[in-house]
């Protein structure tokens, strides 16, 4: 009795117990692997906040490489010419663009990522944002890997930031992301997370498919996509919230490796079109939160698209290659907002900052609260019929 007190000291049932633990985890891990694996079965799971509910589940078939639209073929050494997004990319025999998700081979260039999701999420249509469609709505979002800017403060530069083969990714093809969406009964799919120019003919699949079975689409963008693969995808679109991500040239080339001519140009051809459009600017400390340049995008945005265009300043917080920033300070949140009002825009909005006032969509004529939020909940939606419930004034948006 004496020798099993002194084995069971303090410390060692301690010791003992860690082990039990370890073991357990060990066992519960590799039952629930096995049971993802089980029958060779590809498993997707859609999240709904905390809740993860099963969508798909089908045998994985060998998946064919998409040829991709938009290139030209180049008569030297089979080399293409990519006609996708702004960097028009001459990518030769055996190579990628800069994009990594499409491959020249033997001169025919291959989208890589057709039908090949990393991320498939439930998500509430504020957390686009898009404040002026369906408020309180769920929309199906999509994404692939990559991206053809390299944002330093990109929040999902894990899924951005790599190409194919890299990230884990699911096999489902157009017709069951229409189908998820309308068992799911959300109204709207959304390409969003990533940038869906680099994935565009799986998008433009889908949204053929969803404008026959009455789902919308909606995505976010970069703003990088050249001229004719974007009036040909607006065709088929409902909505698109673009991030304009400053001002300035500079600030284009040194944060994000890209430039803002191309953006601006991508803002004007979706108002032209009449497609609906709101806009994102994520203001970021000694980055992109000059005064005068905020005066300027909000000027250029009154007399380029209007005044009704919805434009939402987000609050940045600390990511990626910009970790050494602090958060962006509420204040300068507030100030650009006030820029933008005193230049006339009628819809601006501040973002992550659960809480604020300006969370809510304001009716610019008589002042009253027209869509009232707490960060991404909507709390009371005062817009009846497409117009403010308090004084009869137009609200410009999708709203059934």
């Amino acid at each position: 009795m004496n020798i099993l007190k002194k084995l069971l000291t303090p410390p060692l049932i301690y010791y003992i117990l860690v082990i039990l633990i370890i073991v357990i985890v060990y066992v519960w891990q590799s039952g629930f692997k096995n049971l993802l694996n089980k029958s060779n079965q590809s498993t997707i799971f859609l999240v709904r906040g905390e809740k993860e509910e099963e969508a798909v589940s089908s045998a994985t078939p060998k998946i064919q490489e998409k040829e991709a639209m938009f290139y030209i073929k180049l008569d030297e050494d089979n080399k293409v010419w990519c006609q996708l997004c702004f960097r028009k990319c001459i990518i030769p025999n055996g190579q990628r663009g800069f994009c990594r998700n499409r491959e020249n081979r033997d001169g025919t260039l291959y989208s890589l990522v057709y039908a090949k999701p990393c991320a498939v999420h439930i998500d509430p249509i504020e957390k686009e944002p898009q404040l002026h469609m369906l408020p309180g709505s769920d929309i199906l979002c999509l994404a692939t890997v990559s991206c053809n800017f390299r944002c330093k403060q990109c929040h999902n530069w894990h899924i951005s930031h790599r190409g194919p083969g890299e990230v884990r990714t699911y096999y489902l093809p157009p017709e069951q992301v229409v189908l998820l969406a309308l068992e799911n009964q959300t109204p709207t799919i959304s390409f969003t997370y990533t940038e869906p120019t680099v994935f565009y003919e799986y998008m433009y699949d889908i949204a053929k498919i969803a404008k026959t079975k009455g789902v919308r689409i909606l995505f976010h963008s970069n703003g990088g996509m050249a001229e004719e693969p974007l009036k040909e995808l607006l065709k088929f679109t409902d909505a698109v919230t673009i991030d304009l991500k400053g001002f300035s040239e500079d600030v284009y080339r040194k944060t994000y490796s890209s430039e803002l001519a191309p953006v601006l140009r991508t803002l004007k051809i979706i108002k032209e079109e009449g497609i609906w459009l709101e806009i994102v600017n994520l203001v970021i400390p000694t980055v992109n939160d000059n005064f005068d340049d905020i005066k300027k995008m909000c000027i250029w945005i009154k007399e380029n698209l209007g005044e009704d265009v919805p434009l939402h300043f987000s609050r940045f917080s600390p990511a990626h290659k910009l970790t050494h920033l602090p958060p962006t300070p509420i204040e300068t949140l507030e100030k650009a907002r006030e820029i933008a009002v005193n230049e006339g825009l009628h819809y601006v909005t501040i973002g992550n900052v659960p809480g604020h006032k300006y969370n809510s969509t304001f009716c610019h004529k008589c002042g009253k609260c027209i869509i009232k939020r707490t960060h991404f909940q909507v709390l009371e939606d005062n817009v009846v019929d497409g117009k403010c419930k308090f004084c009869g004034q137009e609200i410009p948006g999708i709203w059934r």
